[in-house]
């Protein structure tokens, strides 16, 4: 092993969501004096404004400190990772690209279900893991007891379990020593036989972004071999040669460096502009004309994560409709997990149905469009891709609403197996959501001072509000992972929404059967506060199959006749006028009907709302 590799140690922090990784490495940063005291502010790697408002991480961030321990000095590469289960896709990325992982657990918490979720990606992928307790300037008297629980979760020592505090920075310096003593050197990869070049620059992209002036910049974990700037190279899964504008390391601002080397994270300026070129997971090698077949150099990346939720997003102004296309592109390029596709609606014009990992997912993304490129959207009722067998029996996939077929034999839905941990005292309450919502196949297990609750959730509740009723009924103390893990057997319809006898595509709902008309009479009683009146009286139906199962009418407008009391005129007169005015809304009633009618996208925001 080079002397350059033995140097380097590359690792993350994983956790449960608000268990202090970005508060820990802040800490990290300030001891290795990777950033000036000056310019340090707290939760200095999470730098887009949503992440700090809601005390999130949305996104990984990668970071180089240097650290000198008995008298060596060694290049860390740390990547903070998210908590939240919608961004476990970012996490599964972290994990390819480095070598050791500190599993770090709230002293005031415990293990919860996404501390578990993360270890075991953690192990499944290889890591090192070094488990941490945070949180210990709090002296809580659990310290000892969540120690000992990761201690049998991780195979360590209990004595070898750190106890850290991010707020305090105590037993920062011990962590950074157990990192160089505990994480692998990384190792370079193993170039095939018939390849003469062993040196050949090898590096995986776990993540990328674009620069208006560098163009699409891919962070990428280097595996073998050297690339400088202005040489040439290929993105082997796209097959596509470019040359290097700008390389460097993340501080974490970009700091160009002369080299990246072996072992080493950093990024690469491909000055590329089109995001559809550059895949999350492929990889980049130096480009010579003795290698035929480059594709024999592809590193093991990882699978693209697949959609489970499914939203149309339409820019309140048309005019925004290329904008918004321009900015779903370049949001793409660090967020792999983003899948959309053209759609329209025949109140809201052209847009794009978007593919999600969940419901924060989506909602973030939609705060994100708002907030960097300036882009208000309206969006659609989320839904899930259901699997329907046709009349023919064939199965087909369907993940709109509008396209569900009217007549069918059998569907299927998608099912997450879901693991809960809460507190014993809590275990009543948790599994009173039974009663309104599908929770099946429950399993319960002690583990320590808590309870794990495994079972099964149709993935349509789980995006409903399943999350924030758990967080309801336990006082935000229970927590939730989940993984899509079958399709199973359902029984759903397609709720539609008629105004004026037109059918009002874009509030299309696919609902279990039994709700169909609680669900079709709020929405109803919503549309009857929202919509104005019209000169004509207007019915709300919600239908099922050509069958209304609710219905509400917003009368129409009244107009005075005047005053046709004492001394103002015979009644006669006033019953000529009536008669008059509901021939004319009458009229006025049968050409809105053949007419479009006008739902202003403010409504449609209103009554899509949570």
């Amino acid at each position: 092993m080079s002397d350059n590799l033995k140097n380097i140690r590359n690792f993350c922090i994983i956790a449960h969501v608000d268990h202090g990784k970005s508060t820990l490495a802040d800490r990290l940063l300030e001891t290795t004096g990777a950033i000036e005291k000056r310019r340090m502010k707290e939760q200095y790697l999470d730098q887009m404004e949503l992440e700090r408002e809601r005390g999130i991480t949305i996104k990984m961030t990668p970071v180089r400190m240097k650290y000198k321990y008995n008298g060596v000095e060694y290049t860390l590469n740390l990547i903070d990772t998210p908590g939240h289960s919608d961004f476990s896709y970012e996490v599964s990325r972290a994990l390819m690209a480095v070598d050791g992982a500190i599993l770090l657990v709230d002293a005031t918490q415990g293990i919860q279900a996404q501390t578990m979720a993360n270890f075991n990606h953690a192990k499944k992928a290889g890591l090192k893991i070094i488990g941490a307790v945070n949180k210990v300037d709090l002296n809580p008297y659990s310290a000892a007891e969540i120690a000992k629980s990761i201690s049998e979760l991780t195979g360590e020592n209990e004595n070898e379990i750190l106890k850290v505090s991010g707020k305090t920075g105590f037993g920062v310096e011990d962590l950074l020593k157990a990192i160089i003593d505990k994480v692998p050197a990384p190792k370079a990869a193993k170039i095939p036989e018939n390849i003469q070049d062993k040196d050949i620059f090898q590096g995986l992209i776990f993540d990328s972004f674009y620069h208006e002036h560098k163009g699409i910049v891919a962070n990428v974990r280097v595996f073998n071999g050297s690339l400088k700037r202005e040489d040439e190279a290929l993105l082997v899964a796209a097959d596509n040669k470019f040359k290097v504008k700008e390389l460097g390391h993340f501080a974490p601002e970009l700091k160009n460096d002369e080299t990246l080397e072996a072992g080493q994270i950093g990024y690469i300026a491909t000055g590329l502009k089109n995001p559809e070129i550059l895949k999350i997971g492929d990889t980049i090698t130096g480009f010579t004309n003795r290698i035929t077949n480059f594709k024999q150099l592809a590193l093991p990346g990882y699978q693209n994560p697949q959609p489970v939720v499914f939203v149309s997003f339409y820019p309140e102004e048309s005019d925004d409709y290329e904008n918004l296309k321009t900015a779903l592109g370049k949001l793409k390029l660090n967020d792999s997990a983003l899948k959309f596709e053209p759609d329209f609606n025949e109140f809201l014009g052209r847009g794009f149905k978007g593919g999600f990992l969940g419901r924060l997912h989506f909602e973030i993304t939609a705060e994100r469009l708002e907030r960097e490129f300036n882009i208000r959207t309206v969006n659609s009722f989320p839904s899930v891709s259901y699997k329907v067998k046709n009349r023919n029996g064939d199965w087909i996939e369907v993940d709109t609403p509008k396209d569900f077929p009217e007549d069918y034999m059998e569907v299927l839905e998608p099912v997450a197996k879901i693991e809960i941990i809460t507190p014993a005292n809590y275990l009543g309450a948790v599994l009173s959501l039974q009663q309104s919502f599908r929770l099946r196949d429950i399993n319960t297990h002690s583990f320590g001072n808590s309870i794990i609750i495994d079972g099964t959730l149709p993935l349509a509740e789980l995006i409903r509000d399943f999350d924030d009723q758990l967080k309801s009924v336990s006082a935000g103390y229970a927590s939730l992972s989940y993984e899509i893990s079958d399709y199973k057997k359902t029984e759903v319809a397609k709720l539609e929404i008629l105004v004026a006898s037109q059918n009002v595509g874009g509030l299309t709902r696919i609902v279990y059967k039994e709700d169909t008309e609680r669900e079709g009479r709020k929405t109803v009683e919503r549309l009857k506060d929202l919509l104005p009146a019209q000169q004509f009286s207007q019915a709300l139906q919600a239908c099922i199959g050509g069958k209304i199962v609710a219905r509400e009418t917003i009368p129409a407008m009244k107009k005075e006749l005047g005053n046709f009391g004492k001394n103002g005129g015979d009644r006669t007169r006033k019953m000529k006028l009536w008669k008059k005015q509901q021939r004319g809304k009458e009229r006025l009633k049968e050409r809105g009907m053949k007419s479009k009618i006008d739902i202003p996208a403010k409504i449609f925001k209103e009554l899509l709302k949570k």
